[in-house]
């Protein structure tokens, strides 16, 4: 089994949204904004190459399913789908992804599930072959999304997952589809029921942590539904992953991939032995 990052479309998103109540003086030190205030972000996603006989894509990214104004209103930097091209690196292609894994719903974690936007046509479900693994507290978000996160969601994606007949909830630890080759865990301070993937001491951190920067506990995005109850998991799920040695993946990190967790004798938590990409460790 191998481990790769393949990267999805990137974004640039307003800076003062992503850290939430940091102030402009502390983040920029971190990732320096544009003139527009717009930080870069990756839509970055992990391969399990080979994992008991399949292939196993954790996430998709933003994808291209948005139609020009909205692409630009999101700041969405490419017009074509990336994660294909990503594959296509590796000598595969949608066709061949096995099971999707999907930390919860939000576009900009499960547009890559859609084709590229066609003027005229509908909305088309990639992924033919693929099992769809989504958390069962946050499919019942994402039938019923609050006014705070509504436009956070694809309206037409939940039917497409459910009509696929290839869908499965997720509601403990381990999922009926990959058996104990993935640990799942659960989080509500992002959204309700965002699902943390463990594969191979290597955690897929989603939006609870999107990159190096977030690994510090008083800092969340403006875009989490419940930020105290995000630091008190986050807390938690930090403290287990440095115990146990379990490196950190990062989506939205736009220079880092991969990376350890570190603690201070203040106990504040960071990182060491960044990586940007994966290359098909084992």
């Amino acid at each position: 089994m191998q481990l790769w990052s393949l990267n999805g479309n990137t974004q640039q998103l307003d800076g003062g949204a992503m850290f939430g109540n940091a102030p402009k003086a502390m983040w920029s030190r971190w990732i320096e904004p544009d003139a527009s205030n717009r930080i870069p972000l990756a839509c970055r996603c992990l391969l399990a190459k080979d994992l008991d006989g399949r292939n196993v894509l954790f996430e998709t990214g933003i994808g291209a399913f948005f139609e020009p104004a909205l692409r630009e209103r999101y700041g969405v930097v490419e017009s074509q789908h990336v994660l294909l091209e990503s594959l296509a690196s590796l000598g595969l292609s949608h066709e061949d992804i096995d099971v999707v894994v999907l930390s919860h719903l939000h576009f900009d974690h499960a547009g890559g599930l859609l084709a590229a936007w066609e003027e005229g046509k509908p909305p088309q479900l990639l992924f033919p072959h693929a099992r769809f693994l989504v958390g069962a507290q946050h499919w019942q978000r994402a039938w019923k999304p609050h006014p705070r996160d509504r436009a956070s969601f694809i309206p037409e994606l939940q039917h497409l997952l459910q009509d696929s007949g290839r869908l499965e909830l997720v509601a403990g630890e381990y999922s009926q589809t990959l058996g104990r080759a993935v640990r799942f865990s659960f989080s509500d301070g992002h959204t309700p029921g965002l699902m943390l993937s463990e594969v191979a001491g290597v955690v897929f951190c989603a939006d609870l942590i999107p990159g190096r920067s977030w690994v510090h506990l008083p800092i969340t995005m403006g875009y989490d539904r419940y930020p105290e109850a995000l630091i008190d998991e986050k807390r938690v799920f930090l403290e287990d992953k440095f115990a146990r040695n379990v490196r950190l993946f990062f989506t939205h990190d736009h220079a880092c991939a991969l990376a350890r967790v570190t603690r201070d004798e203040r106990g504040r938590y960071g990182t060491t032995d960044e990586q940007p990409e994966l290359r098909g460790i084992v």
